[in-house]
């Protein structure tokens, strides 16, 4: 494991940001850190995302540049930018810092960052790195959630939705109404844990590592995480009006008062298709960002922490 950072008062600072996401707000956490560290008298490079330069390749640019330094990679936006950047600063001896610009803003939340923008660059540069959980699939970071199946797809149409009007918690529960009317085929899972093995059919299969989202949906087994476990979710296959309730439930906070719900926590699940299934490959959302993962999917908590930025609880 990588020793703790510590980066020194003056430690510069790397953001990575998108001017053109929200509504100006990746702008304003720019030009709100850029005084803040004019009046500390320490550096702030930015790596602006656009089309040209993605997430993904920013991240890296910017941990490339932090870690001679001994500096700070810092992230504006949401928890999809979040994850990208989280990706390349994992295992790299950099100090994470965070500014919330999203609509839901669960990882942000969970660690007890401030919304507003200015209070959020005040505690970066008040606080000290604090080691915290990160999720993997595959080898992919996952800080919020990684799922499968029928709630993957629910994700992606609700992408679609939030294009065409707008982002809300209302529009999500439209986006997921509308997603359950259509047919979806199970998957019939065999299920690896340190515990032995199981067979199942579900819908869906939702893994967290994040205590907020699961208090969200009123699911209890989200108290695995504070131990150093990820909390998984599987979702029984079952009719439309079933699967609306389903969400109704969730939307209420209580899915685990549901019978067709199954909770379990572990430090590393394998799932793959049973024997005869000729379903090899499947659509994986981790933080909200969509890509095909070829099977099976191992979930695992990932052996190194992430050296978060936050306040003290």
């Amino acid at each position: 494991m990588m020793p703790r950072p510590t980066p020194a008062p003056d430690a510069p600072l790397y953001l990575v940001h998108n001017p053109g996401s929200g509504k100006g707000q990746a702008s304003q956490a720019l030009a709100s850190l850029q005084r803040e560290c004019d009046a500390a008298g320490r550096k702030l490079h930015g790596f602006a995302i656009d089309d040209r330069h993605p997430p993904q390749d920013q991240a890296r640019a910017a941990v490339a540049a932090a870690r001679p330094t001994g500096g700070i990679v810092v992230v504006a936006g949401g928890d999809g930018t979040i994850n990208a950047v989280a990706q390349a600063v994992l295992g790299s001896g950099c100090a994470f810092g965070v500014l919330p610009q999203g609509t839901f803003n669960y990882f942000g939340r969970n660690h007890g960052i401030p919304t507003e923008t200015d209070e959020a660059v005040k505690s970066l540069l008040a606080n000290a790195p604090v080691a915290v959980q990160v999720g993997l699939v595959n080898d992919r970071v996952f800080l919020v959630n990684a799922s499968m199946g029928l709630y993957a797809t629910l994700l992606e149409d609700r992408e679609v939705f939030k294009s065409r009007y707008g982002r809300s918690r209302w529009m999500a529960l439209c986006a997921a109404f509308w997603t359950l009317t259509r047919r979806h085929r199970p998957w019939n899972l065999k299920l690896s844990t340190r515990d032995g093995e199981k067979v199942v059919s579900t819908s869906s299969l939702f893994v967290g590592n994040n205590a907020l989202q699961f208090e969200d949906i009123g699911v209890t087994d989200g108290e695995a995480l504070e131990h150093g476990a990820l909390a998984g979710v599987l979702v029984r296959p079952r009719g439309v009006l079933s699967q609306l309730g389903l969400v109704l439930n969730g939307f209420l906070r209580k899915l685990d008062r549901d019978d067709d719900v199954q909770t379990l926590s572990f430090r590393s699940l394998t799932a793959e298709p049973t024997r005869g299934s000729r379903r090899r490959s499947v659509k994986v959302a981790a933080d909200g960002e969509i890509e095909r993962m070829e099977m099976p999917l191992r979930f695992r908590v990932a052996p190194e922490p992430l050296w978060l930025i936050k306040p003290v609880p």
